[in-house]
Order: C-alpha cells, then sequence, then structure tokens
C-alpha cells in the first residue's frame, strides 16, 4: 500500500468515526443560540431544500408547489426544491443518514419525538426562540412580504409541541387528532344507539354483541357477510397511551423516566385479550387499513386520524376497495372512547416545520422565511380542506373563508365532505381537552414501545396463548429490550435512544473494517522493516 492510499485510508476512518460520534450519542446536546442578520441580503441567490410529506393524496402536493411558486413570486432570489415522501419514517431515517454526512436539508416537515433525535448532533437544528422575536423577520415582522402570523395568532397548545429542552426548535404546520369512524347503521341495528360521547365500555359492549351474531354457516348475522371486525384502531400506540392518561396513570415523565410498564398497563392489556379472545377486536397493522373493513360493512368502529377522514365513509371521495364491496351506511364522527365522558382526554398530533443549521446565516434567513409561509392564510386553509385537519394559527381558524367551508358540510362528498368537515371540528370543539407526550431523545421509542404491547398481546391470543401474569412479565422484558428501554423494575427506567439506526451500524462496520486494513498496512511494512535489518545485520556479520 502506498503512501498516499494509507493517508486516504486514515482519513477515511476519521470521518467515519465523526459519523459515529452522532450516531451513538444518546444525549441532547445544547444547540447554539442562532444569531440573526440585521438584514435579508437581497442580492444574493439561494436554494434551499424542503422535504415533506404527502399521502396518496395528490391535493397535498399540489398545495406545496403552489405554495413554492406564490413564495418565490414574492422572494425571486431563493429558489425551493421539493423532496416528497409517504411516510415519516423514511424523512427521519434520511435525515439521520444526512447529519452523518452533512447534507441535512433546509427545512423538513417533522415531529417532535424526531427532533429530539436530531438534537444529539452539534448544532444539526436550528433554535428559533431569537427567529421568533425578532422584529423585522420574526413572526409578524415588519419586513416580510406576506401577511405571516404573530407569535400570538399561533394556537398556544400547537406552538408548545416544539418546545423542547427549554427552547422552540420547531413551528407547528397542521393539527390533527383521532376519531372514532363509526357505522351507525350498523350500531342500530343491534339495537343500540351512538351516544355523543363514546365510553370504552359501550364499544366494547356493541362490539361483543356484533361477534356474537355469528352463524353456524360462519356469516354474521349484524352484516350477512363472513368477515366481521367489529373493533379496529389504527395506531396502537396512541390507543395505549390515551388509555393511560384517561386513567391518570404513568406513561412517562418530561424528563425521560419510563412510567409504561405498570399494573394498569397490565390490567387494560388483560382486557384488551378478553375482547380480542371474543372476536371483538384488531388492529391495523395485523388485520389492515380500517377504512377499508369499515366501508366494505366488516367494521363498526373504526379509529384512525382526522387527518384520514376523506378515506373514511361509504361517501368517502378516497378509497382503496374496489366500488362494488362497498356497503352504504350512516358515518357517525366520535371522539376516541373515554373512561370518564365527563372529563375527555385526547391525543393532539401533526406534522411540524424544522429548520437545519448551515454555516451560511443567509441561508438560513431564507428557510426561515419560508417555514413562516408556510403558515400564511392560504396554505393553512388550503392544506386544511385536504383532509380532517385544522390550520395551526387563530388567524387561519378565523378567516371568513375558513368558516365558510366549515358552514358547508354535506354539501358534496369531495371538498366539503360531512365526515371530513366533522373530523375536523371534533379538534376544534376540544382543544382544551388535547394533550401531548412528554418530548426527549428516547420518546420515539417509548412510543413504539406503547403500542408493541397491544399488537403483541393481540398476536398472541390470536395464536391461542394464554396472556396471563407470566406473560405479561416476560412481554415487558422483551419490549423494554426491543426499544432499550433499561430493565429491571417494570416503571422508572431511564430512556435512551434506542436502537442504532442502520445507517450508524454501517459506519460500525465499516470503520472496523478501515481500521482493519490500517492494521495489517502497519503490520506488513514493520515485517518489511525488520526483514531489511536482519538482512543488513547478516551482511554486516558476513563481510
Amino acid at each position: 500500500m502506498k503512501r498516499s492510499s494509507f493517508r486516504r485510508l486514515a482519513a477515511a476512518a476519521a470521518a467515519l468515526a465523526l459519523g459515529l460520534a452522532l450516531a451513538g450519542c444518546h444525549g441532547q446536546r445544547e444547540q447554539a443560540a442562532f444569531a440573526v442578520p440585521e438584514q435579508f441580503d437581497e442580492s444574493r441567490n439561494y436554494e434551499i431544500t424542503f422535504w415533506a410529506k404527502n399521502d396518496t393524496n395528490m391535493a397535498q402536493t399540489d398545495i406545496y408547489r403552489q405554495a413554492i411558486a406564490d413564495f418565490q413570486a414574492l422572494y425571486p432570489n431563493i429558489t425551493v426544491t421539493l423532496r416528497l415522501y409517504t411516510d415519516y419514517g423514511d424523512i427521519y431515517n434520511d435525515v439521520i443518514t444526512n447529519i452523518a454526512t452533512g447534507t441535512t436539508p433546509n427545512v423538513c416537515i417533522t415531529y417532535p419525538d424526531h427532533i429530539a433525535t436530531y438534537l444529539t448532533g452539534d448544532n444539526v437544528v436550528v433554535p428559533l426562540d431569537d427567529l421568533f422575536a425578532d422584529a423585522r423577520y420574526g413572526l409578524g415582522g415588519s419586513e416580510l412580504k406576506f401577511d405571516g402570523p404573530a407569535r400570538g395568532e399561533i394556537v398556544p397548545q400547537f406552538l408548545e409541541e416544539g418546545r423542547l429542552a427549554g427552547h422552540y426548535y420547531a413551528l407547528p404546520y397542521m393539527r390533527s387528532t383521532e376519531a372514532c369512524y363509526i357505522n351507525q347503521t350498523m350500531v342500530e341495528a343491534l339495537g343500540y344507539t351512538v351516544p355523543d360521547v363514546l365510553t370504552w365500555d359501550f364499544v366494547w359492549e356493541v362490539s361483543e354483541a356484533a361477534a356474537a351474531t355469528k352463524g353456524a354457516d360462519g356469516v354474521f348475522a349484524v352484516n350477512g357477510q363472513e368477515v366481521l371486525l367489529p373493533f379496529i384502531y389504527k395506531s396502537t400506540d396512541n390507543m395505549m397511551i390515551q388509555m393511560l392518561r384517561q386513567l391518570g396513570a404513568g406513561y412517562s415523565t418530561a424528563a425521560g423516566d419510563i412510567q409504561l410498564f405498570n399494573d394498569t398497563t397490565a390490567q387494560l392489556l388483560y382486557g384488551i385479550a378478553g375482547h380480542t379472545a371474543g372476536g371483538a377486536f384488531s388492529t391495523f397493522k395485523i388485520s389492515g387499513y380500517p377504512a377499508n373493513f369499515l366501508n366494505a360493512g366488516q367494521c363498526i368502529f373504526a379509529v384512525d386520524s382526522t387527518a384520514g377522514a376523506t378515506w373514511m365513509g361509504s361517501d368517502a371521495p378516497l378509497v382503496d376497495i374496489d366500488p362494488d364491496e362497498i356497503v352504504p351506511f350512516e358515518t357517525a364522527v366520535r371522539a376516541v372512547p373515554q373512561f370518564d365522558p365527563s372529563d375527555p382526554q385526547m391525543i393532539s398530533q401533526g406534522p411540524s416545520v424544522c429548520l437545519f443549521n448551515k454555516d451560511d446565516p443567509q441561508e438560513v434567513l431564507a428557510s426561515w422565511l419560508f417555514a413562516q409561509f408556510l403558515l400564511t392564510n392560504d396554505v393553512q386553509i388550503a392544506y386544511s380542506q385536504t383532509e380532517g385537519y385544522v390550520p395551526v394559527t387563530a388567524k387561519a381558524q378565523n378567516d371568513p373563508a375558513y368558516r365558510d367551508y366549515l358552514a358547508r358540510a354535506g354539501e358534496d362528498t369531495d371538498e366539503h365532505y360531512r365526515v371530513k368537515i366533522e373530523a375536523a371540528q371534533l379538534l376544534l370543539d376540544n382543544l382544551d381537552n388535547t394533550f401531548i407526550t412528554p418530548v426527549f431523545n428516547g420518546s420515539a421509542s417509548l412510543r413504539n414501545a406503547a403500542g408493541q404491547l397491544i399488537e403483541d398481546t393481540t398476536k398472541a391470543v390470536r395464536r391461542k396463548q394464554t396472556v396471563d401474569e407470566a406473560f405479561i412479565t416476560q412481554l415487558y422484558a422483551d419490549t423494554q429490550a426491543l426499544y432499550h428501554l433499561g430493565g429491571g423494575a417494570p416503571a422508572g427506567v431511564k430512556a435512551d435512544l434506542g436502537p442504532l439506526p442502520a445507517t450508524a451500524k454501517a459506519l460500525l462496520g465499516a470503520l472496523a473494517a478501515a481500521w482493519a486494513c490500517i492494521g495489517a498496512y502497519v503490520l506488513v511494512r514493520r515485517a518489511k522493516f525488520c526483514k531489511k535489518v536482519t538482512k543488513r545485520r547478516k551482511n554486516g556479520a558476513d563481510g
């Protein structure tokens, strides 16, 4: 190996070590405050990248592109390049990979749980505190070329979701909650009336009653089909989190202390196991998309995000099943089931926007201008109309155009689809009843663990396993190990980052290989040197 090759190899090893320093870090780091430039330099051209998610709803893509076009008309020196993803997890994985290579996007649609992990790097994410407050370019700033919201016009509950470790690292973009979409026709056929506020007891009772209509021929009398999954939950992590919140039981603290593995959780799992055994319950991961079963008359209670409302109901504008499979029914929209109807508790969720640090403060400022533009009324109202989202600003919520949109629920089955607007109204009516989960480095792993408990319990019942104390004890241990949530006592263990990303594992393997090559090279060089010395000594002795 030549000396130049050796140097290149050593440099590569150093770069890999730097990447691993980030990938292996399990604690948040203080991000340096961003110094806002006194003046935005419009004599220069900027190219910024925007990573965003849309489902299969092309209307959302069109809104992103229109927002970019409108923004660039105001700031022709800023070019925004859009990169679309179909899954937030893919965005998260790519950001983690690009942090290691220093190629993060400028603006990114993400979740606070993910940002908590990004903060393990040095000055990766831009703290927004000073940008919020800047009189010229901050929220509602005097130098903005658009009518953006002032800080006081952003819904406080939504704004606080972007606050981590005492600083703001995200702007809310859209907000949703979960809703229960109900086949009201089937509920009434079973002799029940849908209440204004669903309770867990009601949902379980109706679901059990429906499952009990299965005849000897395998056909359910309530729907005349061989398939019926009365109650399907899309996001079982939210299911467990909301159940624990409603019961006042532990999940985690803001400091990252894990409380999930407690006796209340165990009792909930016993109950879920019993209802699964009776044929009343299943999950999205086990059986499939709740909307497909609901629209085919094979499900009574389908819990999904309000952001998925356009897929729910026999008149839904977006469907994934053959039109011939759709069974007409009356759709009711309610909040998720509650243990105490007088004190409803439901989760607040939805995408946020964060900025990534760059060497050029002017480039960061250009990114901040675009991020703010996403909160203007035109963008907020247009995007909220694609699904059961709610604008994150009171400015947009009170806009006459948005109020008119809400008032026209049911006029058609597209823009004014009743179920979609009722889902959005559900959140608007319950802003004070929503909550968020603590965000810390490892909170994403904890969230996954909460859902895993329900998924594994449900699978166990379907496999004819016994769900008892021994099962729960082993389930807790396995889940803690899987998500690196600590061992020992069921509660009070400290969270860590969880499993290393695949990219970090690849870097680790590459680093080991690089150092092995360096070691081999050194050994070969040493052997050659020793051979030369021995030869010289021998020649000297012979002479």
